[in-house]
């Protein structure tokens, strides 16, 4: 059927958003007046009520709430570890390869232990404990962090495979590599010191580098108010480890990690050199 509007009603009906379509005829052109404006929003829909659908039944499943599971990492009674007194370098080797005194040989692929190459040596690196890559290899120093302190060696003109002056002796304050990634506890660090001390013993240094945190701590550790600062409040002082000048600088990990420190690395080597001159 059709609707017989008249011009007004068509005008009255598009004032009120109402807008009729004629047969034959655009929508909303047809229908309106001729200075009418015309509306380009369509009409408003009307929401329609729809039937309610009923889910089937289903058994609900009670969830149980799973609590996440971190594993800790579990540190091992300390026993005595073997004295290393009167050991030579073969025997001290065989020793340190051996050792079960802590945790810290559960997770070990290899220790970090290489002997000297020379019955004397000026300089010594004693870092922090092991990594991946020198857990893997059985050699302090390895890889990137290896080359770069090689090159800081060759800086002050020494190697390691050098002898007395030229020689340098490279090593860790402990000789495994701590399991999951954990830092060493003071007992672990501790249980190593022995070993430390007999590779001071034989390599008769005159200078020590120590080179991060925990090798700071365990030179210094006779004075508790040094070992307890922070690394780079240390710096630029020469200190003494039973009798032995030591200068405290950063990790090679870590000037690897920030290229802005290795500037003060480079001071700290100067600190050591003009101290060793002078011994």
């Amino acid at each position: 059927m059709a609707l017989n509007l008249n011009e007004r009603q068509r005008a009255m009906l598009l004032e009120m958003g109402v807008r009729v379509w004629l047969p034959g005829t655009d929508f909303g052109l047809a229908t309106t007046m001729p200075d009418a404006p015309v509306s380009a929003e369509p009409p408003p829909r009307v929401a329609l009520p729809r039937p309610a659908v009923r889910a089937p039944d289903v058994p609900q499943t009670p969830v149980v709430a799973r609590a996440s599971v971190v594993p800790t990492a579990t540190v091992s009674p300390i026993t005595a570890a073997p004295s290393a007194d009167g050991l030579g370098w073969e025997a001290l080797a065989e020793t340190v390869g051996a050792c079960q005194a802590c945790g810290l040989c559960s997770g070990r692929k290899n220790v970090s232990f290489r002997a000297a190459t020379a019955a004397q040596l000026d300089w010594m690196v004693v870092g922090d404990p092991p990594d991946e890559d020198e857990d893997r290899e059985g050699q302090p120093f390895a890889q990137a962090q290896g080359m770069l302190l090689d090159n800081m060696l060759k800086a002050v003109g020494a190697r390691r495979d050098g002898s007395g002056a030229a020689g340098a002796y490279v090593t860790h304050v402990v000789k495994c590599r701590p399991p999951h990634g954990r830092i060493p506890q003071a007992a672990e660090l501790a249980q190593c010191t022995q070993y430390l001390q007999r590779e001071i013993a034989l390599v008769q240094p005159k200078m020590i580098l120590a080179m991060g945190r925990f090798a700071m701590q365990v030179l210094l550790g006779e004075q508790a108010d040094l070992a307890s600062q922070p690394l780079g409040k240390l710096r630029g002082t020469v200190y003494r480890y039973r009798g032995v000048p030591v200068v405290v600088t950063y990790a090679p990990q870590v000037l690897l990690r920030a290229s802005a420190d290795k500037a003060k690395a480079w001071a700290d080597l100067c600190l050591a050199m003009d101290t060793l001159e002078s011994v």
